[in-house]
C-alpha cells in the first residue's frame, strides 16, 4: 500500500512549486486514516471472518452446539465470546503493524528509486503530526474488530441445513462484513473528524 501510494503521489505532484516532502505527509495521513484500519479490515474479513463462520456453522450442522446446550452449557458465551474478544484485542494490534509497514515500504520504494530523499521523505512524516489521527484509527480498528467477528458469528452459530449452507454462510459473513465496514467508516470519519 505504501509503495503504491509513494509511487503515485509523487507521480501527480511533480509541479515545481510543490514541495517534495509533501509526498511522505500524504502518505502518513491515508495510511493511519484509512489504509491500514479499513483495507485490513477488509482482508480480515474474508479470512479470519469466513473461518469463524466455516467452524462455527460447521459445528451447528454436525450438532454440537446442540450438545453443549444439552450438557447446560451457554453455548454463545463459550463459542462465541472468546472470538469476539481476541479479534477485539488482535486486531488493533494488527493495524498497528499494518500503518507500520506501510509507511516503512513507502520509505524504502521512494528512496530507492530515486522519488524523493530519505530526508524529505521523514521530514514529510513528521510535519503537522497530528496524535488524533492514531486515536482515530485505534477506534476505528476496535469498531471494524467487533463487526468483523460478531456478524461471522452471527452467520455461522445459525447456519442450518448441510455443508452447502456452511459455505453460503461463510459467504454471507465476509459480504455482510465488509459492507458494514465500509458504512461504518463513512459514519465514524463524520462522526470522529468534525
Amino acid at each position: 500500500m505504501g509503495a503504491v501510494t509513494v509511487i503515485q503521489t509523487s507521480y501527480n505532484l511533480s509541479n515545481p512549486l510543490i514541495s517534495n516532502f509533501v509526498v511522505g505527509t500524504i502518505l502518513r495521513d491515508m495510511t493511519i486514516l484509512e489504509l491500514a484500519p479499513t483495507i485490513t479490515a477488509i482482508v480480515f474479513a474474508g479470512k479470519v471472518g469466513s473461518n469463524i463462520a466455516g467452524e462455527l456453522g460447521t459445528m451447528r450442522i454436525k450438532e454440537q452446539i446442540d450438545a453443549l446446550e444439552v450438557m447446560g452449557i451457554n453455548s454463545i458465551s463459550y463459542l462465541v465470546l472468546p472470538k469476539i474478544i481476541a479479534t477485539i484485542l488482535m486486531y488493533p494490534l494488527l493495524v498497528i503493524i499494518a500503518g507500520f509497514l506501510s509507511i516503512y515500504g513507502g520509505f524504502l520504494t521512494g528512496t530507492s528509486m530515486g522519488l524523493i530523499s530519505p530526508e524529505n521523505y521523514i521530514y514529510g512524516i513528521r510535519i503537522n503530526f497530528n496524535t488524533y489521527t492514531i486515536i482515530f484509527a485505534i477506534y476505528k480498528s476496535l469498531t471494524f474488530a467487533f463487526l468483523i467477528s460478531s456478524i461471522s458469528s452471527y452467520k455461522g452459530f445459525y447456519t442450518s441445513g448441510g455443508a452447502l449452507e456452511v459455505g453460503k454462510s461463510s459467504t454471507n459473513a465476509v459480504t455482510d462484513s465488509c459492507i458494514a465496514i465500509l458504512i461504518t467508516d463513512y459514519f465514524l470519519a463524520r462522526v470522529l473528524l468534525n
